[in-house]
């Protein structure tokens, strides 16, 4: 018989000392305005706010590379950032560049790479996509429901903020009990 073994890299996975997700970074084109929008929208609070910073103010890296190429792999960058949060769990960290010049200014859709959305657990679904529609969100069609498989047990819809990223809600059904068996779906 093999003895159980309790080695930290064991309980914790392949990526030690991994506790959970600190924030999501969001890049918009007008941080006032995202500001704004995240306190009418879901409350959060401003922890802190940054800016200008700007590669040309930086210290230079030892391999003689600017600043933010360096560190965040966007060469000649001057920005703005906040981090906002709002209870139980949501935290996101604003940025607004003002440059590069060659900067895109348009988020990548969900089949780009880099595509990528906010997934917000909600209890009532409709009055979410209204409130967020109310504060300048674009909902698109939905919802989205599933009758069987593993998405049967949540309804969502997808919007896009008033910068073009996407936000999904998901409203979690209670699961039922599967029709022939009785038992779990």
């Amino acid at each position: 018989m093999t003895e159980p073994t309790d080695t930290a890299t064991e309980r914790e996975g392949p990526f030690p000392g991994f506790e959970g997700v600190a924030h999501m970074g969001l890049t918009v084109p007008d941080l006032d305005g995202a500001i704004a929008f995240y306190q009418a929208a879901f409350g959060v609070r401003v922890v802190y706010r940054l800016g200008p910073l700007d590669s040309a103010a930086m210290p230079m890296a030892a391999d003689g590379r600017d600043w933010t190429a360096a560190h965040i792999d966007v060469p000649g960058a001057r920005l703005h950032m906040a981090l906002v949060e709002a209870p139980p769990n949501l935290a996101l960290e604003l940025f607004q560049y003002d440059a590069p010049a060659d900067r895109v200014r348009v988020p990548p859709r969900n089949c780009d790479a880099g595509g990528h959305h906010l997934n917000l657990r909600v209890r009532d679904l409709d009055t979410a996509v209204d409130h967020l529609t109310a504060h300048g969100c674009t909902p698109l069609a939905g919802p989205i429901t599933a009758e069987e498989g593993p998405l049967a047990a949540m309804v969502s819809h997808y919007l896009r903020d008033p910068w073009g990223n996407y936000i999904e809600l998901t409203r979690y059904l209670p699961r039922r009990p599967h029709p022939a068996t009785g038992g779990p779906p």
